[in-house]
C-alpha cells in the first residue's frame, strides 16, 4: 500500500498509522469463500449496521484502526476534507456520549449517526464534548466510505451544545416503526424529505410545506418550533416581526416567508433511507452569500433585510421523520464553515446545484 505523507507531518506517526491500516485491512479467510451462502453472510441488517458505528467509534477513541474492520480502499472525510484513517478526530477522541441516533439502511448498506463525543481539552483532566454526524457504507462487512461532521467551534451558541445534546431525550417518533399498510417508497421519502429544503431556499411562504401540526425541530439540540413562549413575554406576530421564531410551528414558519435570506441549499445529498422507520438521512449546504440576497419580500410583501451581513455557509446533516407524506420530526447537526464548502463526495457542479440527490446506491465522484 502506498503512503501518503502529509507536508511536515511526522514520519514515525504515518508509519505507525499505515501499520495500523494494514493490520484493519487484512481480509479474514472466512470472507474469502464464494457462493450464494457466503454472500449471504456478509450481509449487514440493521443491527450490525448499528454495532459497526459503535466499533468505528470505539477504535478512533483507542487510535486503534485494527479494532473495526476497514477496506484498503476506504474513503475518508471529516467536515469536508479527505484524510488517512488515524487522521483528523482520531488524534483527538477519547470516549463516546450518551446521545446516539441511528438511520439504518441495509438495503444499501449505509448507515446515518448523530451523536455525542468526547475530545481533548486544553486542560489535561478534562475533556471537551463535540457532536458528530457520521454516515458509514459497510460492503462485505468492511467499512468501505467514512463520511463525518464533527462539530467543535464554541465560538457560537448554537454550536456550544454537547451537554444539551448529550442529556436530550431519544424522540420516540425517531425510533418508532411505520405501519406496513402506511410505508413509502424510497423516492417518495425523498422527495418529501427534500422539500423541506426547496421550502427553506429563497422561502417565499408561497411554497408546499408538508408538515404535521406538531412537527418539532431540533438544531444542535437547540429546539427550534414549538418552543414555549418566556413568562411575560408576547408570541411573535408573524406579521409584524423580521424574523422568524422559535415559538412557531414548522408550518408558521415556513409560511412567514422569513426565511428568504438562505440563498441556496446545495450538495443534497440523502445517504440513507430507512422505509421501516419513515426515517431520511442527508447532508447539506445552506449558503448566505449576503450582500443584496439580504434584501428580500416576507409573505405579506414587507421589505425585509434580514441575514447574515457576510458570506457563509452551514454544513450539515439532517435526519426527517416522515409521516402519513408529512415531515413531523426533524433533527439538525450543524456548524459553519468557509463559504462554497464542498462535501468531498461530490464534482464540483454537483456541489453547487440545488438538486435532490440519492446517493445511497451511488459511487462517489468527488475524489
Amino acid at each position: 500500500m502506498t503512503e501518503v505523507l502529509y507536508p511536515k507531518a511526522d514520519p514515525r506517526r504515518i508509519r505507525r498509522l499505515a501499520r495500523k491500516l494494514r493490520a484493519a485491512v487484512l481480509v479474514p479467510a472466512a470472507l474469502l469463500a464464494t457462493g450464494a451462502a457466503a454472500q449471504q453472510q456478509q450481509t449487514c441488517d440493521r443491527a450490525c449496521l448499528e454495532q459497526f458505528v459503535i466499533r468505528y467509534l470505539d477504535a478512533v477513541a483507542a487510535d486503534d484502526p485494527g479494532k473495526v474492520p476497514i477496506s484498503r480502499d476506504v474513503r475518508f472525510t471529516e467536515n469536508g476534507q479527505q484524510l488517512l484513517i488515524g487522521d483528523g478526530l482520531w488524534n483527538s477522541m477519547k470516549a463516546k456520549g450518551k446521545y446516539r441516533l441511528f438511520v439504518a439502511d441495509p438495503a444499501a448498506g449505509q448507515i446515518g449517526f448523530f451523536g455525542t463525543i468526547q475530545e481533548d481539552a486544553s486542560d489535561p483532566d478534562k475533556f471537551s464534548g463535540s457532536l458528530i454526524a457520521l454516515r458509514l457504507l459497510v460492503k462485505n462487512r468492511q467499512i468501505v466510505e467514512i463520511e463525518q461532521i464533527v462539530i467543535r467551534d464554541r465560538n457560537d451558541p448554537i454550536e456550544n451544545s454537547y451537554g444539551l445534546v448529550d442529556n436530550l431525550p431519544l424522540h420516540p417518533k425517531l425510533t418508532a416503526t411505520v405501519p406496513l399498510a402506511e410505508r413509502m417508497s424510497r423516492a417518495d421519502l425523498v422527495t418529501q424529505a427534500n422539500k423541506y429544503f426547496t421550502g427553506i431556499q429563497k422561502n417565499d411562504g408561497h411554497g408546499d410545506y408538508p408538515f404535521t401540526p406538531d412537527c418539532l425541530r431540533h438544531e444542535n439540540g437547540h429546539q427550534a418550533t414549538l418552543a414555549p413562549t418566556p413568562a411575560g413575554e408576547t408570541r411573535p406576530d408573524p406579521k409584524v416581526t423580521s424574523n422568524y421564531s422559535n415559538q412557531w410551528t414548522c408550518t408558521e414558519q415556513f409560511e412567514s416567508g422569513l426565511m428568504g435570506f438562505v440563498s441556496r441549499i446545495r450538495d443534497r445529498r440523502f445517504v440513507a433511507v430507512d422505509e421501516e422507520r419513515g426515517l431520511v438521512f442527508s447532508f447539506a449546504f445552506f449558503d448566505h452569500p449576503a450582500g443584496e440576497t439580504r434584501h428580500f419580500k416576507a409573505a405579506d410583501g414587507r421589505e425585509l433585510v434580514v441575514g447574515p451581513v457576510q458570506p457563509w455557509t452551514w454544513e450539515l446533516g439532517e435526519i426527517f421523520k416522515i409521516e402519513k407524506g408529512k415531515i413531523s420530526k426533524i433533527d439538525a447537526f450543524l456548524h459553519r464553515s468557509p463559504y462554497g464548502m464542498n462535501s468531498g463526495w461530490s464534482t464540483w457542479a454537483q456541489g453547487m446545484s440545488d438538486v435532490a440527490r440519492d446517493v445511497t446506491f451511488e459511487a462517489p465522484t468527488g475524489f
